[in-house]
C-alpha cells in the first residue's frame, strides 16, 4: 500500500503550503477540501497508514451535518448510503422525532464513519491537497509568517489504526502513556506553512506541542463496541436502552452489518483486555431483552471515554479543530458532528485571511462562536451517560420522568431533537443586529438558475451568498463575483419575510434586513467578506 500521495524531504528543507492539516479524519478532511477547493495549497499530514479503517467508532451524521455536506455536493450521496431512523427510543419511555426537522435531511443517518471519510477524502484530493500518510508531527514552531513542522515517516505498519476515537469519532479517551514501541522513522523532515490546523485527534500530537492542557476527566469506562450480523434484527433501525446495571444500543448500517455497542457494570476491565461476542450479547440482552441472534463479528473493542476541552481553539498561526479540541461520550452521537461543523466554521475564515480579504483576527471568532457548542456537547452528551449510567433510585426516577416528559411536552421533545442534530444551534450576534443574525439559514428555494435552485445548492461555491427577494435589481454588491454570490428567493414560497440575507459560507446568516439598506449591507460584507482590496495575510 502506498505510503503517502507526496513524499516528506529528508534533508532538512521545508516544503511549502499555505495550510498543513494534521489529521485524515472528518473535520482534517472537510478542512482539507474547503480550503483546497478555495485555491489554496494544503498538505495533510495523517499518522496512519494510507486507506479507510472501518475500526471508527461514529455512527450516525445529524441533520444539521448533512446540510453541510449538501453544501459541499456529497449530502444526498452519503444519505443514500445508510439507514434513515425517524424514531429514536430512548430509555424504552421516550420516542425522539426528528422528522419534526426543518431540514431536507429529517432523520438521523445511521452510517459508517468511513463512509463521510471516504467521500470528504475523494473531494479532498479532486480539489488538490495533497496527502502524506505516515507520517507524524514531532514538534512545530511559529513565527510572524508561519508554522514550522517536524514530522517523521514511519516504517510500513509503524503507525497502527486503533480504534480509539482520534480519527475524530468523538468518542474517544486519553490514553496512558507508553505501550508497545512504534517501528523506526525511515525518512524526518520539516513542512512550513503560513497556518496549521491541528486534527488529530484526542491524543493530538499538535495539542502538545502547542501546551495546552486537556482539562477534564473520564466518565466511563469498558465500553465495548463490535459490528455484527443479526439473525433477527429489529425493526428499528436504531435502539438504546439503559437498565440497573448495563446500556447497549444497536444501529443498522443498512448494508446487513449492525453496530452494537454497550457497558455492563458487572464487567469493568482495562482497555487492554480483549472483548469478544459472548460479552457484547450478554450487555444487550441484559439492557434490550434480546442478542437478536448476534454472529460473525468483523471487530469488537474495549474503550474508556472522557470529558475534555482545550481552553482555546487557536495559539497564534495554530487552530485546533474536532477531537483535538474536545471529546466526550458517544451519547447522543454529537462528535463527528460537531467536529465536521467545527470545520465548516473554521475554514471559510481562514481562506479568507490566506486570501487577503480579511484580517487574521477574524480566526478569533471561530473560538468564540464554536467553542460554547463544544462546551454544550460535553454537558448534553454527559448528561445522557449519567442518567443511563444512575445507580440511585433519585435519579432512576429523574430518568423515567425526563423520558415521559420528553413524550408528553412537544416543544420539549422538539427542542431536544433540535439540540442533538445541530439545527438549533446558532451563533451569537452584535447587540442591536436583526433577530435573525447569527441562525442557521433555511435552504431556501430561489428562483431557478443552472445549479441553484435551492440555497445549499448556492452555497456549493464556497462562497457568501445574497439573497434578494424575487425581482429586486441587484445593488452593485452583488456584482463582487469573488466574494459574493447573488441569487433571488422564488416568489411567494418558504414564507421569506425578510428583504435580503446575507448567507455565510457555512450556511448562517451574517446580515438581514426587512427593508432596503444598502449601507449595511455594506458593512456587513466588509465585517465577514473581508476588503475588496486584498491585504497581506
Amino acid at each position: 500500500m502506498a505510503r503517502s500521495s507526496a513524499q516528506v524531504p529528508g534533508d532538512g528543507t521545508s516544503r511549502a503550503a499555505d495550510v498543513i492539516v494534521v489529521g485524515a479524519g472528518p473535520a482534517g478532511l472537510l478542512t482539507a477540501g474547503d480550503l483546497a477547493a478555495a485555491g489554496h495549497r494544503v498538505t495533510v499530514v495523517e499518522k496512519r497508514d494510507a486507506g479507510i479503517s472501518n475500526l471508527t467508532r461514529s455512527l450516525v451524521v445529524h441533520a444539521r451535518t448533512l446540510e453541510q455536506l449538501d453544501a459541499r455536493g456529497v449530502g444526498d450521496e452519503l444519505a443514500g448510503l445508510g439507514a434513515h431512523a425517524e424514531r429514536l427510543g430512548v430509555f424504552r419511555r421516550a420516542v425522539l422525532d426528528p422528522t419534526t426537522l426543518p431540514s431536507r435531511y429529517p432523520y438521523i443517518l445511521v452510517v459508517g464513519q468511513s463512509e463521510v471519510e471516504r467521500l470528504l477524502e475523494r473531494r479532498a484530493r479532486e480539489a488538490g491537497a495533497t496527502f502524506l500518510y505516515g507520517t507524524e508531527v514531532t514538534g512545530l514552531r511559529q513565527d510572524g509568517t508561519g508554522v514550522e513542522v517536524d514530522v517523521a515517516v514511519w516504517a510500513a505498519g509503524g503507525a497502527q489504526d486503533e480504534p480509539d476515537g482520534s480519527d475524530g469519532s468523538g468518542s474517544g479517551s486519553v490514553a496512558p502513556a507508553g505501550g508497545a514501541a512504534a517501528a523506526p522513522a525511515v525518512t524526518t523532515g520539516t513542512l512550513r506553512a503560513s497556518y496549521l490546523v491541528g486534527c488529530d485527534g484526542v491524543r493530538s500530537s499538535v495539542r502538545s506541542a502547542l501546551g495546552l492542557p486537556f482539562p477534564g476527566r473520564s466518565v466511563i469506562r469498558s465500553i465495548v463496541l463490535a459490528d455484527v450480523r443479526l439473525a433477527e434484527p429489529p425493526s428499528e433501525p436504531f435502539m438504546f436502552n439503559a437498565v440497573d446495571d448495563a446500556f447497549a444500543l444497536v444501529a443498522d448500517f443498512g448494508d446487513g452489518w449492525y453496530r452494537v455497542g454497550g457497558w455492563n457494570r458487572k464487567r469493568q476491565l482495562p482497555d487492554s483486555e480483549p472483548a469478544d461476542l459472548g460479552e457484547v450479547r450478554d450487555f444487550t440482552r441484559r439492557a434490550l431483552g434480546s442478542d437478536f441472534g448476534m454472529y460473525g463479528p468483523r471487530w469488537v473493542s474495549r474503550f474508556h471515554s472522557d470529558e475534555r476541552q482545550v481552553p482555546r481553539y487557536r495559539v497564534g498561526r495554530v487552530l485546533l479543530a474536532g477531537d483535538a479540541a474536545h471529546v466526550h461520550s458517544p451519547a447522543g452521537g454529537m462528535g463527528m458532528n460537531t467536529g465536521l461543523q467545527d470545520a465548516a466554521n473554521l475554514s471559510w475564515k481562514l481562506s479568507a485571511v490566506l486570501h487577503g480579504r480579511a484580517a487574521a483576527e477574524l480566526l478569533d471568532s471561530y473560538h468564540r462562536e464554536r467553542h460554547p457548542v463544544g462546551k454544550q456537547a460535553l454537558r448534553a452528551s454527559g448528561a445522557i451517560i449519567r442518567l443511563a449510567l444512575a445507580r440511585s433510585p433519585a435519579l432512576r426516577a429523574l430518568r423515567a420522568v425526563g423520558a415521559e416528559l420528553l413524550n408528553r411536552v412537544g416543544p420539549l421533545g422538539r427542542r431536544a431533537v433540535r439540540t442533538v442534530s445541530g439545527i438549533g444551534v446558532s451563533y451569537p450576534s452584535p447587540r442591536g443586529s436583526h433577530p435573525l443574525v447569527g441562525k442557521r439559514a433555511p435552504d431556501l428555494a430561489l428562483e431557478p438558475a443552472p445549479g441553484r435552485e435551492r440555497l445549499y445548492e448556492a452555497l456549493r461555491e464556497g462562497k457568501f451568498v445574497l439573497v434578494t427577494p424575487a425581482g429586486d435589481a441587484p445593488g452593485p454588491e452583488a456584482a463582487d463575483e469573488e466574494r459574493v454570490v447573488h441569487v433571488q428567493s422564488a416568489g411567494g414560497s418558504g414564507g421569506q419575510r425578510t428583504r435580503t440575507l446575507l448567507i455565510r459560507p457555512d450556511g448562517y446568516i451574517a446580515w438581514a434586513s426587512d427593508a432596503p439598506d444598502a449601507e449595511g449591507l455594506r458593512r456587513a460584507l466588509r465585517q465577514w467578506a473581508g476588503a475588496t482590496a486584498p491585504r497581506a495575510a
